[in-house]
């Protein structure tokens, strides 16, 4: 049976989570192909609320096999954190495994984030300083430590060699900093290695077999296709390709596998960090949507920017990743509003352009062209149909359809698995 991927279609924190943990009750595996602990995907269910960084959403559902794909960064002891917390609220982890082939995030990658955001002062990315660039700057450079290296300890000894050194000597001469110790990093990874040895599987293959056994496989992307390497905003983006493409790469599936990609679109838009940002509301309704949405980082508890739906965005996004089904979540937030803005194009020094550009300076400058819909001014949590929604809110989501040129699944109407109105 062919993959099934799920994306991100703005700038991340769209609910990939709830969608993917909805899709996977008929799911044999989840992978999730890339990415860091600089994600946060977030589950309610009865046994009540999960926020995962590095452990894919389908780890709640039983008989589903959980996959931490090669393209993820992985930081041992965060991972372990993780596996221990649902252990400790009954989830089994019998069905979680590791892809050796996945890299590590080591102790200076963190401390070289961070100093390098400090170091950049009015210029800082916005990062979330969990290491995650510097992994996998490493990872491109061919110096990258991998999850297999924590199993062989002479590997592990020869790639702390090789690394620390040249770490080192970054933070003393440019940072003005200590550096790390090889002892104290070796025995820390070697127990690490040693608890997760368990885990550790060749994935790519794991999830070949289940193709090839006509299982359902759900593919979970981390952050969103406007912070993609190559087509986000750069350099406002993340440092892998959560695309759908970037998601066969870091799963091990290849794209003629796949015969559903699913984006995830939030009924307005957040972002997280600096970055363009051209349907950004910084007034009162802006504030009531962070205040009603909870719009705070999983990952950092930082508030996020908040602003209208971008039907620009949507679209480019749709089209990039060939899109064929689009799921759009916290529709109940905007249940207050009398009026809501939606950006059909953008103007640029006095032309309309509808894709957004490439260079971030001159993206920051586009004007957003809005059209504005009625509001309907009703409770919409609870409802478990499309059709029963009140009809300004069924408007509202044709024109998404309309913008976006794909047809809408499911409604995310509140945060529990069971708020979904579906199609």
């Amino acid at each position: 049976m062919p993959a099934t991927v799920i994306i991100g279609g703005q700038w991340g924190d769209e609910g990939k989570g709830k969608v993917t943990d909805a899709l996977s009750e008929d799911a044999g595996v989840v992978v999730r192909p890339n990415g860091s602990t600089n994600a946060g995907h977030t589950v309610v269910t009865d046994q009540g609320i999960f926020k995962f960084h590095l452990v894919p959403s389908g780890v709640l559902r039983p008989g589903c096999t959980s996959i931490i794909g090669a393209g993820v960064a992985v930081p041992p002891a965060d991972l372990l954190e993780e596996i221990d917390m649902l252990y400790r609220r009954g989830v089994t982890t019998d069905n979680l495994f590791l892809s050796d082939r996945a890299h590590v995030v080591m102790p200076y990658h963190p401390l070289l984030d961070q100093y390098e955001e400090a170091r950049r002062g009015s210029h800082s990315l916005g990062t979330t300083l969990r290491g995650n660039g510097p992994a996998y700057v490493d990872k491109f450079g061919r110096r990258g430590i991998r999850v297999a290296d924590l199993l062989d300890e002479s590997a592990l000894v020869e790639q702390i060699a090789l690394n620390l050194p040249e770490k080192n000597a970054l933070f003393e001469h440019l940072y003005g900093k200590s550096g790390l110790d090889a002892k104290k990093l070796l025995e820390d990874f070697s127990a690490w290695g040693e608890r997760l040895a368990p885990y550790v599987r060749q994935t790519e293959v794991m999830v070949q077999d289940a193709l090839d056994g006509g299982q359902r496989v759900l593919v979970e992307t981390a952050q969103a296709s406007l912070l993609d390497i190559d087509y986000g905003t750069y350099p406002y983006v993340t440092s892998s390709s959560p695309t759908a493409a970037g998601a066969c790469q870091g799963a091990g599936i290849g794209p003629t596998q796949v015969d559903r990609v699913v984006a995830v679109f939030k009924a307005y838009t957040t972002r997280v960090g600096g970055g363009p940002f051209p349907t950004e509301d910084p007034g009162a309704a802006g504030n009531l949507m962070r205040e009603r949405g909870k719009e705070f980082g999983t990952t950092t508890g930082r508030p996020r920017r908040t602003g209208w739906f971008d039907g620009v965005v949507a679209r480019y996004t749709a089209r990039l990743n060939g899109v064929t089904q689009i799921a759009v979540t916290k529709l109940d937030i905007l249940d207050e509003f009398d009026e809501i803005p939606i950006c059909t194009g953008y103007r640029l020094d006095g032309n309309v352009i509808d894709s957004p550009p490439a260079e971030a300076e001159i993206y920051s400058r586009v004007e957003p062209v809005y059209e504005t819909l009625p509001g309907w001014k009703e409770e919409t949590s609870g409802i478990d149909a499309v059709h029963k929604l009140p009809a300004n809110a069924r408007r509202y989501l044709d024109r998404i359809e309309e913008l976006v040129g794909r047809p809408i699944i499911m409604v995310g109407l509140g945060p529990a698995r069971r708020d979904l109105a579906l199609r």
